[in-house]
């Protein structure tokens, strides 16, 4: 069987490597030409482990083949997958330009084909979406729209560990039109002994946001319970250990931190919340944790000001600038925030990350002005008056903080991801302060 994709972004590289790698022939499209280039030449054009190595493999085994020409997609692939962006708009919801765009090109080519496609829906998209394609479908089709089904395949990719979890995945969610559109992805996830759920195209669409929306909150929750635990003295590693052993909480989304960020999280937060307002229902829980969320880098400048009073000309060193760890993804990461308060601040802001540091000044340029960049750690931290742990890279584990600690102008360390905090013996000569505790001290 031939599969299509379009859009060779995160979602659709990912889905399409993937897929070649389990045997099928993929054709994917992509109108960035110098994305393109890219691809047809076996460069990968995002970061993620494992997937060089599966995208050269399949380009050498000929399973793979990218195009800017949809129509060769849609000759070649009996079903498509429609991954392209669906970016937030200023009042919260998904533009659908992408997929519009992408759906009138697929409908076109089918009626000339005269051959059957299903379209199948990667994105994150809001309910409704693939009754709204049945729609540009029936128009677009001129009678022939019994060539085309829809059908919604939600992703749930986690970034830097997406090659697994599309292997290895907890769930395959199927939104299905018709019985031939079941038939068609059951056998292309046939390979797959995971859970399958087999139901209709709103259902799919709802799973998708609802499951996004519940982390996001589960999230925002623990660290609206860390400021209670920094306010009386408390220790939010324990107080989630002992939520996280119930086993209708779990302990999975219970580490307090400085916020979430990314491509997905925020975005989906919105538009759920918009879809919500449309229906005229209460969704102000969902508002409350994208306010608490909002709200994490003015508490994180609080702490600091508690450690050093005075913020004004102070070196401050920013481990970290990816909204993760195993990313190169700077989508709304919390250190954007953090930065941009610590500059209104009058702070001196010296920034560190492995892979990020292009991406963040690309994306965040005017929060990138006058702060100074540097590939090493240790010379972000030289002659800093403190340190803040943005992300929690493993890299940051492995540094010699007592070496560094004889570098710095003041031994104040501010731990963003309660990342270091039981590594006894590695930083006992910093006055140590994590999220979520109390006390300010070494170990």
């Amino acid at each position: 069987m031939k599969i299509g994709v379009f859009g060779a972004g995160y979602v659709g590289l990912v889905t399409a490597v993937c897929l070649a790698d389990l045997g099928f022939d993929l054709w994917v499209v992509e109108k960035n030409k110098a994305k393109l280039d890219k691809l047809r030449a076996g460069i990968n054009t995002i970061y993620e482990a494992g997937l060089t190595e599966l995208l050269n493999k399949n380009i050498e085994l000929g399973r793979i083949q990218f195009t800017d020409e949809g129509k060769f997609v849609v000759e070649n692939s009996e079903a498509i997958f429609l991954c392209v962006g669906t970016p937030s708009r200023p009042d919260g919801s998904a533009d659908m330009s992408q997929i519009e765009s992408a759906m009138k090109e697929i409908v076109e080519q089918t009626v000339q084909l005269g051959q059957y496609r299903l379209v199948v829906v990667k994105s994150t998209v809001p309910v409704g979406t693939s009754a709204w394609l049945r729609k540009i479908a029936s128009m677009y089709a001129r009678g022939h729209e019994s060539l085309i089904d829809i059908a919604s395949n939600p992703e749930f990719l986690r970034e830097g560990a997406a090659v697994k979890d599309f292997m290895e995945p907890d769930r395959i969610v199927l939104g299905c039109s018709s019985e031939r559109a079941r038939e068609l992805l059951t056998y292309i996830y046939q390979q797959f002994d995971c859970p399958k759920i087999v139901t209709d195209s709103n259902t799919a669409e709802i799973i998708k946001y609802a499951a996004n929306s519940f982390l996001a909150t589960k999230i925002s929750f623990i660290n609206m319970v860390a400021d209670l635990c920094e306010s009386v003295g408390g220790d939010i590693s324990q107080v989630a250990e002992g939520m996280g052993y119930d086993k209708r909480i779990g302990k999975e989304f219970l580490r307090a931190g400085i916020g979430f960020g990314g491509s997905c999280f925020p975005k989906d937060l919105r538009a759920f919340v918009h879809v919500g307002q449309l229906h005229n229902l209460n969704f102000s829980l969902l508002e409350e944790v994208i306010k608490i969320n909002q709200s994490r880098p003015q508490r994180v400048i609080a702490r600091l000001k508690e450690m050093l009073w005075v913020l004004q000309g102070k070196k401050i060193a920013v481990l970290g600038l990816t909204f993760k760890p195993n990313t190169d993804d700077v989508r709304e990461t919390p250190a954007a925030g953090l930065i941009a308060a610590l500059k209104a601040e009058g702070a001196i802001v010296s920034a560190t990350d492995p892979i990020g540091i292009d991406n963040f000044k690309k994306i965040y340029p005017l929060e990138a002005k006058d702060v100074h960049f540097h590939e090493k750690p240790e010379m972000a931290l030289k002659n800093s008056h403190a340190v803040l742990l943005v992300t929690d890279w493993p890299e940051y584990n492995q540094l010699n903080w007592a070496g560094i600690r004889n570098e710095v102008e003041l031994p104040l360390f501010l731990d963003g991801r309660n990342f270091l905090k039981n590594q006894t013996g590695l930083i006992d000569d910093f006055l140590y302060t994590a999220v979520g505790s109390k006390s300010t001290g070494g170990n």
